[in-house]
């Protein structure tokens, strides 16, 4: 059974209704009562490596202030990323080097991966930075026609609202001779705002694990491994202008830090394809907590050691 977050369906939908007439041309006009399947908007992101126990404590507080995203459902919904760069890593070394403008293009489908095929709704993202905010402009294809643009390098159908970007895609993927690298998929919880606060935007991801191989979606049994240790997640604070001050505090009090963290780089690193940076999350620098009296290490879950190695 193929699981889809309801916001993945809504975006399939989109991609259904949107697809110009035939007849109507890769430019062709698209009806105004219609959706658009490209979206864009900018915020700035703060992100802190938190426990997976005390995210949950931490979850269960700020949900007195704020509201379950609507399309996150109990223990959330699957993300998994297909990331392009160059032969060199262009991407990953303007990432290191903090570069004021930088880009880097993934192909994202939301939702668990069995079952996946080429009519399955994807979103082809150009994610950007530029100084201290992010910028996610994005189209939502059918999985095939997302391949067809980025793999096979091949203008697809579109309307004249989303040539732009359909040709920025094309002029990336040709240019700078990108090429897929790694996946990276995880676990998200998702809160929103409410109120005063609803340009706030709050997730949780667990489970950050990848692969730099078999790089279809729909391939069966694929071997991923954890990036990230899997007693750790990101807590990823969204905001479109300013943090509300008590989302602040609430930091301050339960003494977390902020990070340098991207999933892209970690995986990147874990799998060997350039050196461990200074940002680099590893186990020996964030152990996990030390077993209680009622759990000494001898009798801790056999389960534990072999998903590390095996996670899907």
């Amino acid at each position: 059974m193929v699981f889809l977050s309801r916001a993945a369906a809504a975006r399939g939908s989109r991609a259904d209704h949107t697809r110009p007439e035939q007849g109507g041309g890769q430019g062709g006009e698209e009806p105004l009562h219609v959706a658009s399947r490209l979206h864009a908007f900018n915020r700035f992101e703060l992100k802190y490596l938190v426990p997976v126990d005390q995210a949950a404590e931490i979850r269960d507080e700020l949900a007195e202030r704020m509201d379950q995203d609507p399309y996150s459902p109990v223990g959330g919904y699957g993300v998994w990323s297909l990331y392009y760069d160059t032969p060199q890593l262009r991407f990953y070394w303007e990432k290191i080097e903090g570069l004021k403008f930088r880009r880097k293009l993934r192909i994202r489908h939301y939702g668990d991966l069995d079952g996946v095929t080429d009519e399955s709704p994807v979103c082809v993202e150009i994610k950007q930075r530029v100084n201290r905010v992010t910028q996610k402009r994005r189209i939502t294809l059918p999985y095939g026609t997302a391949r067809q643009l980025c793999d096979g390098r091949e203008t697809v159908r579109h309307s004249a609202r989303e040539s732009a970007f359909i040709q920025e895609v094309l002029e990336l993927v040709v240019r700078l001779n990108l090429r897929p690298t790694v996946i990276t998929g995880y676990q998200r919880e998702a809160l929103v705002g409410r109120d005063a606060d609803t340009g706030l935007r709050v997730t949780f991801d667990r489970r950050i694990r990848g692969r730099d191989r078999d790089f279809h979606f729909g391939i069966a049994r694929p071997e991923n491994r954890f990036t990230v240790p899997p007693h750790l997640s990101v807590m990823e604070i969204k905001v479109n202008d300013r943090t509300p001050h008590w989302i602040t505090d609430l930091a301050a009090r339960r003494n977390l830090h902020l990070v340098r963290i991207s999933k892209y780089v970690q995986s990147v690193e874990a799998f060997g394809l350039a050196p461990r940076s200074l940002f680099h999350i590893d186990e020996a620098d964030h152990p996990s907590a030390t077993p209680t009296e009622e759990q000494p290490p001898q009798q801790r879950p056999a389960q534990d050691a072999p998903l590390k190695a095996g996670a899907q």
